[in-house]
C-alpha cells in the first residue's frame, strides 16, 4: 500500500493558467519525487492596462513516499 502526501503551492506564468501549474509541477519536482497529481484549488491574474499581466494558481501537489 502507498501513502501519499499533498503539498500546497502557489506559482505564476505570463502566459497562462496551464503554464503556471506546470511551473509549480516543474519546481516541486525539483525537490520532491514520486508527483503523481495536482489539484488547482484557485486561479486568479493581475491585470496591468487592461490586460492579463500574470496567471497565478494555488494548487495542491500529491506525491508517494518512499
Amino acid at each position: 500500500m502507498s501513502m501519499l502526501k499533498v503539498i500546497e503551492v502557489l506559482a505564476e506564468s505570463d502566459k497562462s493558467f496551464e503554464d503556471a501549474a506546470q511551473v509549480a509541477v516543474t519546481r516541486a519536482g525539483k525537490t520532491v519525487h514520486n508527483i503523481k497529481s495536482i489539484y488547482i484549488r484557485e486561479m486568479t491574474a493581475t491585470v496591468e492596462n487592461g490586460k492579463i499581466k500574470t496567471y497565478r494558481i494555488n494548487g495542491k501537489i500529491s506525491f508517494a513516499l518512499d
